[in-house]
């Protein structure tokens, strides 16, 4: 079979090519020598914040039986309260809210109207926690939660985390516990689940719940002891839930005054632990920053009867939107190279412009616009199923979780925002998500069924900052990635996926990136899914694009550096060409050129992988198909992705060579501690550099076939 991916006229020879890539290897060798390095300025600056750092923490450990000990320090109108009007004040007060709390009641009521199932789904799984001690847990499913010490336990082994001072816990020691998974239950997620039951029953058995959860988490992990103040970015996230819940629960009659000065306590503790820990660096600041500024700003602003409120509030908001400039990028994607990590710091960011907007917290417009612009690349990349490719990693993250989302899951952040921005083609269905509600009020769903039908204008296919690249038409969709490792090259979150792509076809995806699937749990299993080995790109002599090590799971180089050298797009066809030159570091350096091309007429991709430099090597092209799909060769060296239900399938043709591929058993994941068994065809080659190889993908849809 023959045929031309793209247009003569931009067709780039081997020679000219070679000669372009070597002018690039040297360019980059340089760069690659300074990579890493800082302005001596933020360098010292950083020295110094460290130390600095470590003699507030030298304070805090002689301090730590005080500070535990002691009472919440209320502002001084408040310390002169007595505790039963302090009661009476929270059970009351009419500001400083998250819900839209005139209408909680009625919100209730209307969750039980609206959302029938979802309502019956809520409170089982509220009385599963209030009766059995059982939750859902990331993508673990559901565990029991009722041995001693559970709040310090990991679920799967049992180890104890202990009652070290916070910085000195170890958060790796090979042992199969899975410090991640520990924080997760630490999050109190399960608290918004508890709340909510409340909300629709008024029933106390779940704020009763809520409280004794309360006393036996401060029982077993006293100010500053343990894993579960180890990281101040779990101390926030804790506290925005909790702050959600106790939101709710201030007005339960099991809220006494005792257990109002212990809740107290526990805030206090936590914005003091934010504050004094929190992870800004001047080398690089990433989703854990923006988590503790973000938690600060919500102790400030729900508890101003606390002492330091204002300072936090203030503080909270200035960094939050300093951060915002730092970490979204020109075109709206979060800079870690990472969809999942996008829509978590999307999430975080809606939830707290809205919780400052009801409390009369100005945030500019500019802020808000370019939240919107987030919201914008979610909706953009989004497949035609409603899923987002898992682009680097993704462990599900959410704060305020109403209803637990699969990680590629953006349709409850989109409803919510065809409302705040009065946007119709943000909505997913005519029907809106239960977030909806319980975030906006009772207004919201009427907002939302107002904006009229759903709309479909022209999207924006081209996101150059990110690297996303969408050739669609319809319900054809592909996306190409030309990515860096992410936080501007120094990487954390982000995969070896340059030039990969996913295909989706019909409604049905059938070439996915796999996800991430555990860090820590299984540090193997955490290279592969984020390896070469694992996307659909061109893997060389069994190298990974970006250096990467087993042993330092979220440090990898950034050594392939892809970069855009064309694109185009019209009613006939989209072409996206791009490079990157990981290869550099091989003994007989190779770089590699991908063009992609979308006949949307004759509906077909075509793939031309360029291989410049010099020597042979063993070739590994990849494509990873997602779990469920029947994968088999109808003929030698095309292989065939069929959905079982629909018949829908997608076919690879292979060019320029008569091997057959190998079929490779993989897994994609799209929760945390989650994986299905998956394949992905490799051709496996050995070729003199330089060359050229091309790949056709075709779908199929026999019902579109007979409906022609």
């Amino acid at each position: 079979m023959s045929f031309s991916i793209v247009p003569p006229a931009y067709t780039i020879g081997e020679r000219g090519y070679v000669r372009a890539a070597l002018i690039m290897s040297i360019l980059r060798k340089i760069r690659t020598v300074l990579r890493g390095d800082i302005a001596f300025y933020d360098l010292a600056r950083e020295v110094l914040r460290r130390r600095q750092a470590a003699r507030r923490r030298s304070v805090e450990r002689r301090e730590l039986e005080r500070i535990n000990d002691s009472p919440a320090r209320l502002s001084a109108g408040f310390a002169r309260i007595d505790s039963g009007n302090l009661l009476t004040h929270f059970r009351t007060r009419r500001e400083s809210f998250f819900w839209a709390s005139a209408e909680l009641e009625r919100g209730g009521r209307l969750q039980s109207k609206l959302f029938r199932e979802e309502s019956q789904r809520l409170i089982e799984q509220a009385r599963q926690i209030t009766d059995d001690s059982t939750w859902e847990l990331a993508g673990l499913g559901e565990l029991r939660f009722d041995a001693d010490n559970f709040w310090r336990r990991d679920p799967f082994t049992g180890k104890d985390w202990g009652l070290e001072y916070h910085a000195d816990v170890v958060l790796y020691e090979g042992d199969g516990a899975d410090i991640r998974i520990l924080w997760e239950l630490n999050r109190f997620g399960h608290a918004v689940t508890l709340a909510l039951a409340y909300a629709i029953t008024r029933d106390e058995m779940y704020a009763e719940t809520f409280f004794s959860h309360i006393e036996s988490w401060m029982a077993q992990n006293p100010y500053g002891r343990g894993a579960n103040w180890n990281c101040a970015m779990e101390v926030a996230l804790r506290s925005i839930n909790l702050l959600a819940a106790f939101d709710i629960f201030r007005h339960s009659v099991g809220l006494s005054a005792e257990r109002l000065a212990q809740i107290l306590r526990l805030f206090d503790q936590h914005g003091r632990f934010i504050l004094d820990n929190n992870e800004f660096s001047f080398i690089a600041t990433s989703n854990h920053y923006l988590s503790d500024v973000v938690g600060l700003f919500w102790i400030g602003t729900l508890l101003p009867e606390l002492e330091h409120a204002a300072k936090w509030k203030e503080f909270g908001l200035g960094e939050m939107l300093r951060e915002m400039d730092k970490q979204v990028l020109a075109d709206g994607a979060d800079f870690e190279a990472s969809t999942g990590y996008h829509r978590f710091v999307t999430e975080m960011l809606l939830y707290s412009f809205l919780l400052a907007k009801r409390n009369g917290v100005e945030v500019a417009d500019k802020y808000w616009s370019k939240l919107k612009l987030m919201l914008e690349y979610i909706w953009e990349i989004r497949r035609p199923d409603g899923r987002v490719p898992l682009i680097g990693d993704a462990d599900g993250s959410q704060i305020v979780p109403i209803v637990k989302r699969d990680a590629d899951d953006p349709d409850y952040l989109l409803d919510l925002c065809a409302v705040v921005f009065e946007e119709p083609k943000f909505k997913t269905s005519s029907v809106p998500e239960p977030e909806v509600l319980w975030i906006l009020g009772e207004t919201g769903p009427d907002t939302f069924r107002s904006l009229g039908a759903i709309a479909e204008p022209p999207r924006r296919t081209a996101f150059p900052d990110a690297g996303a690249y969408v050739l669609r038409e319809g319900d054809l969709y592909l996306h190409f990635n030309a990515n860096d490792s992410g936080v501007r090259g120094r990487g954390s979150h982000g995969h070896n996926d340059a030039l990969s792509i996913e295909v989706s076809a019909y409604g049905i995806p059938f070439i996915v990136d796999p996800g991430s699937y555990v860090y820590n749990l299984d540090r193997e299993a955490r290279q592969l899914f984020r390896s070469t080995a694992y996307h659909s790109t061109l893997e060389i002599d069994g190298v990974e694009q970006n250096s990467t090590s087993v042993s330092t799971p979220f440090i990898m180089g950034n050594e392939a550096s892809p970069r855009v050298l064309y694109r185009e797009t019209n009613d006939k066809h989209d072409i996206v060409s791009a490079d990157h030159f990981g290869y550099d570091r091989l003994p007989e350096p190779v770089a590699h050129l991908r063009k992609v091309y979308f006949n949307k007429d004759e509906i077909y991709w075509g793939i031309e992988d360029i291989l410049a430099g010099k020597g042979t090597h063993d070739l590994r092209f990849r494509f990873h198909f997602a779990d469920g799909l029947e994968v088999f060769m109808p003929q030698p060296s095309v292989v065939s992705a069929r959905d079982k239900i629909s018949k829908t399938e997608l076919r690879v043709f292979a060019l320029d060579t008569d091997e057959d591929p190998i079929f490779e058993s993989q897994f994609v994941s799209r929760n945390y501690g989650s994986r299905a068994a998956s394949q992905s065809a490799c051709w496996m080659l050995r070729a003199a550099v330089p060359c050229t190889f091309r790949w056709l993908i075709l779908p199929l849809s026999y019902r579109r076939m007979d409906e022609r």
